[in-house]
């Protein structure tokens, strides 16, 4: 029995209209869907007779704080350095998981994803050099190198059934270590001063909360409420306090007090010693809600820390925070003559070279190698031309792109819609591109249907769940159930 139809009961038209939404939240495309509408209002707003609010809007001084403790600045630094801290949080979560129990979990699962992650870092930065060398642009070399992972989802999965699942989970591992590396360069190359006070706050912060992992803190209210002052204490550094966010999800715990064979097998005892079952069992309501309670407590003890936390911030990150950030930040004048120009800038040729040739040159070009040389293998279920598709969608920078051309072009309106206006083109380029060529090498007639953890959703080594008639009995602790921090 799916386990989508347990719990079912008569709803209410108001509840139909929840589970459409929650149905919809979970869509593989109404991310990139929702991201690619607010681009489009950005750029149309900027280049309509109300352009001037646009700018206005980003620059409405925001205040946070209480006494002497304010920090006042515009709408826009709070999207890009504060908002976005979020993002990031969510993909260290994600860098995490995939690490501990995911396509990152040993050098055989990585040594692919790895390897291609590093051509479609170091070619597309080669490719931009290429038109930027010795130029005062210089400082843009990373903005190609990222890959926006639910734009690049979203496309994949317009392909319904067509896509093989070794496909789709090998983009994911893929952008997820593009974004490890896009962390890291940000973090080294993008940092203009340091103040070492306020970085050693911040660290010692890091440290107190991988003290609290280690202790046994479960309350993900504590881990919020440090990770605002190591946010603090990153910003006051010098570098880039989204850093801070990767950084405290680290320390997030990843395994849960009790795993869920436990779990099952505490809440068919306790269902047997209740007598909540027994239909001849004449119990009161207050000892039957005692019961839910009790296993209401031992699912919540079966969930990681890690898990609730991706779960909880997984639908905030991808309809409100990179939609808002999309807004502000893609908005670009592409209109009159300044537009043609642009077009031929060694900022945007840079960039789309680097977007729609670099990424899929690179990411093909050092996994086949990589194959030849045997140090990596490609899934026995896709072909190289599938792969080669898969390389094409890595191209879509967007959102990661953007973010980077903010810091790089910070000082210089002029170089960053130059920049925009090329992630913008690269990105599209590539999503059509791609699209239409694994639509051509993809078979018609779909793959069987297999289950692959969504995106968001922390692997367990528990979840995969088969729901048996009856449950084994209580056993005790081993040590694979050993906390894992």
């Amino acid at each position: 029995m799916d386990i989508k139809n347990y719990y079912n009961y008569a709803d209410s038209a108001l509840d139909r209209f929840r589970s459409f939404l929650l149905r919809l939240a979970h869509s593989p495309i109404a991310g990139g869907v929702l991201l690619m509408f607010c681009a489009v209002v950005s750029l149309v707003w900027a280049n309509s007779g109300i352009a001037d609010s646009y700018e206005a809007l980003q620059t409405t001084l925001l205040t946070v704080g209480i006494g002497s403790g304010i920090i006042s600045k515009p709408i826009l630094f709070w999207i890009n350095d504060g908002l976005m801290v979020i993002f990031f949080f969510v993909v260290g979560l994600e860098i995490k998981s995939e690490i501990l129990h995911g396509e990152l979990s040993s050098w055989k699962k990585a040594s692919l994803p790895a390897i291609a992650a590093l051509g479609g870092m170091v070619v597309p930065a080669l490719s931009f050099v290429v038109f930027n060398a010795g130029t005062p642009y210089m400082s843009g070399w990373g903005i190609p190198m990222a890959t926006d992972i639910a734009f690049a989802v979203g496309i994949l999965a317009l392909l319904g059934k067509r896509v093989p699942p070794a496909l789709r989970i090998f983009l994911l591992a893929l952008a997820i270590v593009d974004d490890l590396g896009a962390i890291v360069v940000i973090a080294l190359f993008y940092t203009s001063h340091i103040s070492f006070v306020a970085l050693g706050l911040g660290l010692l912060g890091i440290g107190f909360l991988y003290l609290l992992n280690r202790l046994g803190a479960r309350n993900l209210g504590v881990y919020a409420l440090f990770g605002v002052l190591v946010w603090v204490a990153f910003l006051n550094s010098g570098i880039h306090p989204t850093i801070a966010g990767v950084l405290v999800a680290f320390t997030i715990p990843s395994r849960p007090p009790i795993s869920l064979r436990h779990f099952f097998s505490d809440t068919q005892m306790l269902l047997q010693r209740s007598r909540v079952l027994d239909p001849q069992a004449k119990l009161g309501v207050h000892r039957k809600y005692i019961t839910f309670d009790a296993i209401g407590r031992g699912l919540y003890l079966a969930e990681s820390s890690m898990r609730r936390a991706e779960k909880g911030l997984y639908n905030w990150v991808n309809f409100v925070i990179m939609p808002l950030f999309a807004l502000f930040n893609a908005g670009v004048v592409i209109s009159g003559a300044s537009f043609v120009e642009n077009l031929s800038t060694p900022i945007t040729l840079g960039i789309v070279a680097g977007l729609f040739i670099g990424k899929p040159v690179g990411i093909f070009l050092f996994s086949w190698v990589a194959s030849k040389l045997r140090l990596a293998s490609l899934p026995e279920s896709l072909s190289w031309k599938q792969f080669l598709g898969m390389s094409m969608l890595g191209g879509i920078g967007f959102t990661m792109s953007l973010f980077i051309a903010s810091l790089a072009y910070e000082s210089s309106i002029t170089y960053l819609n130059e920049a925009k206006i090329g992630i913008i083109i690269g990105s599209l380029l590539s999503a059509v591109v791609g699209l239409l060529y694994l639509r051509r090498v993809l078979p018609v007639t779909g793959v069987a249907p297999r289950d692959i953890p969504e995106h968001g959703a922390a692997a367990d080594d528990d979840e995969a769940v088969v729901f048996p008639d009856t449950l084994p009995e209580r056993e005790e602790h081993d040590d694979e159930d050993a906390p894992r921090h």
